[in-house]
């Protein structure tokens, strides 16, 4: 049977820790060979379905060029362009894209969406978002740390400022996984998942070291950090939630005041897209301590390590 021996990144957990902390330098390998202008075809041959049910910038570009430019192809795939606007089941989509291609990345909505497609899929399935979970933004989030603080990532502290989403989720299971000190405030009734808070809690206690805080006041998360990072108060799929939302996170801005309770080099993330002067202010987000566009460009070259990572190996069966 074909995909046998198939992985999935569905989740960050589905990497080992030394398999995450190992995409980082691998990244960093590829960024040097575009730059230098050195090609990298170590996907030649392969190709990637991209099956996108939300919008996207970043992780569409960077994922369909990265293809490319391993050498492989990829074909991008909206649900009005598809059978899968009009009803078509997801199990029936993943067992005929997996005939035709070498890997499959999803964004969509809920994070079964993607659980079922992979479980179906004879072929990787790579979470390119979902309401749950954002496991390839937070990669790229570590290698830009990684980067900025000479690869020390497991000794840095780090804040998040605002909503408990997907983001929030998956810096959780960065967290857990390489036992970082991670502390957030999110506004009451905007937790991230407790199943994540749980797991990655776990994961710490086995290790030993680092520790998960939820806290209310932005100025207690951001007192001393390394790294401050945020998303946008209101996600995809959120919009009629929009004004509620802004009553509930007012106050949970990284402006200037809440950064310089922070360590004196620390850094400001932010996935993007940004909405100045409300999760960040356009002082931050253009000032000296955004790492915000080189986070963005990071974003290309993640993609390739993981892509490498799970689409290198050669088709089971």
């Amino acid at each position: 049977m074909r995909g046998e021996r198939k992985r999935d990144l569905l989740r960050l957990t589905d990497l080992t820790a030394d398999e995450l902390l190992g995409l980082l330098p691998r990244a960093a390998e590829l960024k040097a060979a575009r730059q230098r202008g050195q090609p990298v075809r170590t996907l030649a041959g392969r190709t990637l379905g991209m099956v996108f049910e939300k919008a996207s910038t970043r992780t569409r570009v960077s994922f369909e060029i990265g293809m490319v430019e391993l050498g492989g192809y990829a074909v991008y795939l909206t649900s009005q362009g598809t059978q899968i606007g009009r009803g078509e089941p997801i199990e029936d989509t993943a067992r005929v894209l997996g005939r035709y291609c070498h890997g499959i990345v999803i964004r969509t909505f809920a994070q079964s969406r993607c659980d079922e497609l992979a479980r179906w899929s004879p072929v990787p399935v790579i979470n390119g978002l979902t309401d749950l979970l954002h496991p390839c933004q937070v990669v790229a989030d570590l290698f830009t740390v990684y980067e900025l603080r000479d690869g020390d990532v497991a000794g840095a502290r780090y804040a998040w400022i605002g909503d408990g989403n997907n983001m929030a989720n998956s810096w959780i299971h960065a967290a857990g996984m390489l036992g970082l000190e991670l502390r957030l405030a999110c506004p009451e009734g905007f937790d991230p998942d407790p199943e994540v808070l749980a797991d990655a809690r776990a994961r710490l206690a086995d290790l030993g070291r680092g520790r998960i805080d939820i806290v209310r006041e932005p100025a207690a998360a951001a007192a001393g950090a390394d790294v401050l990072s945020t998303d946008v108060w209101a996600s995809m799929g959120q919009e009629e939630e929009a004004e509620r939302r802004r009553r509930a996170f007012r106050g949970f801005c990284i402006d200037e005041a809440l950064l310089a309770r922070a360590a004196p080099d620390a850094l400001v993330l932010h996935c993007l897209p940004a909405h100045r002067g409300e999760e960040i202010t356009h002082g931050v987000i253009e000032g000296p301590q955004s790492a915000v566009w080189r986070q963005a460009e990071n974003r290309l070259h993640v993609q390739k390590a993981i892509l490498e990572l799970f689409l290198s190996a050669p088709p089971a069966g």
